[in-house]
């Protein structure tokens, strides 16, 4: 199935991008750069739910489910939005949070 390889294309890509970037933070202390790092987690965790949900909608019929498992596809589809919109902005506000608690030194724009 091709929508199945390009999912495992894209998980490949967000772990390898999720390491270069949390990488790049540690080298430069940067907190976006950890926020794009979570990001990038948050990305290939999304993948994994996709495939889940493919695996799961193939199922065949059975009693407890006449007409299949088919629409499990979208209900893993909805979780996946869930997570990268919820867990994404919950991480980028804690962030935040904290360079308000503890600005940079040396920004005279974040200094109070």
């Amino acid at each position: 199935m091709k929508s199945r390889l390009f999912i495992y294309i894209s998980l490949a890509v967000d772990i390898s991008i999720a390491v270069s970037k949390f990488i790049a933070a540690a080298v430069t202390g940067s907190s976006s750069m950890t926020a794009e790092g979570v990001h990038s987690v948050i990305d290939a965790i999304s993948q994994l739910l996709l495939l889940w949900g493919i695996k799961t909608s193939t199922r065949l019929a059975d009693s407890t489910r006449p007409f299949g498992y088919g629409k499990e596809l979208y209900f893993w589809s909805f979780i996946v939005s869930l997570v990268i919109f919820i867990l994404g902005g919950c991480i980028s506000f804690y962030e935040g949070l904290m360079h308000l608690n503890r600005p940079i030194e040396g920004n005279p724009r974040l200094e109070l």
